[in-house]
């Protein structure tokens, strides 16, 4: 299920709400928990009722394999345990998400001729399958004594998580399911979560699914761009997955808020960074946090030289690109990730002197053109997208590239308002250019969910009811957010 559906807005999270509080209204604790997580299920399984098998068979092993270790008095059994867990999850992963690709790889290199499988990918199976391994880590260090079976469900299927994040931790989740004064309606948290919901649902439906139309026409027409329409294109797509995560992740934030539950914060206005690790620090924070510490510190961080720090570093950025898709495309873009992460941990003292702006142009310039690795098909058609930019062959853009930008509800208002129609007459391209120099601005200048201090009042019901009503009405153009192909 989709948070920008009708299906969600008018039917599934009105009754998780009002089920969830009349339970609770009625100290029926454990029930509002068990109704919460069947509802998180029935929001999992709803596009394919076979996840349900899934993620319901992941969560009972991998909380079997908990207790396992967390009741058994020898240490060889809870390594033992803990390594079956792991490899457990990985295996999953492995065969719904790059089973297909190692058995493409395996004919080219060896000419062999397998065939390939129908395997379908089940959705934010990358995300809940880590989030359980951090758990597994964690009872095997001791940490997770006295959670119950439905206190861990709830934990891993809790819905406006569960399919792109954040990756959560046990002891940030589950101690808040059990406070009961968490289970009470309250006013401010609610107003702030429909506050935060309406921001996000507005930056996914309007801005990035506007900029999406732009990507799909220049990653279509690749050897037909200008170089003009390449550049704008690469900026589009740049945009077009801020805005979608932004969104995604400010539409989990606001739906934990109006059920009294924080979620950690995923994004930090990543492209206000003025180096590759400060980027890496603001986006996909939770996914960051977990290789850094179930990877990059378990093999050794920075603590055993300054070659094994590199190594390190170049192996949590593999895994990175790996986690992300199954193509070479992932794989190339993390490891240039991290082979600039390791330049500028080298060249620090250097990067430091060519001031704030100048880190950041550079910095932003290279994540645009390493975001064309994520977004092609394959490395050659990278590669010729990014030859096409640079050529300076022309600087034309077609008009169906502009249409991608002049909105329906554009066209309406310049109709009935005619002095509203006086720059995009003027101006080729008008829509375009707004969108563009519209999001820079946004991007760099504008506060994030956590960084915004709400009061109710006027503005803020006004902007929650113009950004939810008109990103309702452009239902009929539904996409799916980008992470959910993660």
């Amino acid at each position: 299920m989709l948070f920008n559906s009708y299906i969600f807005v008018f039917l599934f999270f009105p009754l998780a709400l009002a089920g969830y509080y009349t339970l609770n209204h009625f100290h029926l604790y454990r029930a509002s928990s068990i109704f919460l997580t069947g509802m998180s299920l029935w929001f999992y399984g709803y596009f394919n009722p076979s996840y349900l098998l899934i993620i319901c068979g992941s969560i009972a092993v991998n909380y079997l394999i908990s207790q396992m270790m967390i009741r058994s008095g020898q240490e060889y059994l809870r390594r033992f345990s803990l390594i079956l867990g792991i490899c457990g999850n990985v295996a999953v992963i492995f065969y719904f998400k790059y089973f297909n690709f190692f058995l493409e790889n395996v004919n080219s290199v060896f000419g062999k001729s397998f065939e390939l499988r129908n395997i379908v990918l089940p959705l934010g199976i990358s995300f809940f399958t880590f989030q359980q391994i951090s758990y597994l880590v964690d009872s095997y260090r001791g940490e997770t004594k006295g959670y119950s079976f439905d206190e861990y469900a709830l934990f891993v299927s809790f819905f406006p998580q569960l399919i792109a994040g954040p990756i959560v931790l046990h002891n940030e989740m589950i101690p808040q399911f059990r406070q009961k004064e968490k289970r009470r309606f309250i006013p401010k948290n609610f107003s702030k979560g429909m506050y935060i919901f309406s921001l996000g649902l507005f930056k996914k439906v309007i801005i990035a699914d506007t900029f999406g139309k732009a990507v799909s026409y220049g990653f279509g027409t690749i050897d037909t761009l200008s170089s003009m329409e390449a550049l704008i294109t690469s900026l589009s797509y740049t945009f077009q997955l801020y805005f979608d995560f932004s969104g995604y992740c400010d539409m989990a934030i606001g739906i934990g808020h109006m059920f009294n539950i924080e979620l950690p914060q995923n994004f930090n206005s990543p492209y206000k960074s003025a180096s590759i690790t400060e980027f890496w620090d603001r986006w996909h924070m939770s996914l960051t946090r977990f290789l850094k510490t179930y990877i990059y510190i378990p093999l050794g961080g920075n603590r055993k030289g300054k070659i094994r720090t590199y190594i390190n570093i170049m192996v949590v950025y593999l895994v990175s690109g790996i986690w992300h898709g199954a193509n070479w495309t992932f794989i190339l873009w993390g490891v240039l990730h991290g082979f600039l992460s390791c330049l500028n941990r080298l060249f620090h003292k250097s990067w430091e002197k060519l001031g704030n702006i100048t880190q950041w142009a550079l910095t932003f310039l290279t994540v645009n053109i390493l975001w064309v690795f994520f977004r092609a098909d394959n490395i050659q058609s990278a590669i010729a997208f990014i030859k096409q930019m640079f050529t300076l062959s022309s600087f034309k853009i077609h008009k169906d590239f502009y249409q991608c930008f002049n909105l329906p509800e554009f066209k309406f208002f310049e109709k009935q308002i005619p002095f509203l129609n006086y720059l995009p007459a003027k101006i080729t391209g008008f829509h375009l250019w707004l969108f563009i120099f519209g999001a820079f601005f946004i991007v760099l200048n504008f506060r994030n969910s956590r960084e915004i201090e709400f009061q109710p009042n006027i503005r803020t019901s006004l902007t929650t009811i113009i950004f939810t009503v008109w990103s309702v009405m452009s239902f009929a153009g539904i996409s799916t957010f980008l992470y959910f192909n993660f």
